[in-house]
């Protein structure tokens, strides 16, 4: 498997640069930069910075996902679902993590708060036009490829 570098910067002090869980994990952790211990209370969320900015790859996103641990165990997963960290963007890392828990939940300070995936990307010209190519399947969504 090869590798590509990633430019990142610590911004503060005490944050943690991005690390593998495994040798094969597809995204790095992402972790807490904060000086105090942070109380989600239920459907609350609050933005959690990283201390750190990077330089994604031109053609690549930084897509930040929910670590399944945190979202079993707390029920804290990013708010929008899936992050995106462009190439031009040269801010914090920050992670908007929401409370879908019925109590309240902490973070730490150097808890590991969300997983980023670095993916490729199609860069994509839209082209109007008056009709579209058919297809068995048509204009059903929503369900209607199945029968249950």
């Amino acid at each position: 498997m090869s590798k590509i570098n990633v430019n990142f910067k610590k911004l503060k002090e005490n944050a943690t640069k991005p690390t593998y869980g495994s040798a094969f994990a597809a995204g790095a952790d992402l972790y807490a930069c904060i000086d105090e211990p942070i109380t989600i209370e239920p459907q609350q969320t609050i933005l959690i910075p990283t201390g750190i900015a990077m330089e994604v790859p031109v053609g690549y996103a930084g897509l930040i996902y929910a670590r399944s641990g945190l979202a079993s165990k707390k029920g804290l997963a990013p708010a929008n679902k899936v992050g995106v960290v462009d190439a031009d963007y040269r801010g914090e890392v920050m992670v908007a993590l929401h409370n879908h828990s019925n109590k309240a939940a902490s973070i730490e300070c150097g808890e590991r708060i969300a997983q980023m995936v670095i993916a490729p990307f199609l860069a994509i010209n839209y082209v109007e036009t008056d009709s579209l190519s058919e297809t068995a399947r048509g204009e059903g969504g929503f369900g209607s490829t199945g029968t249950k």
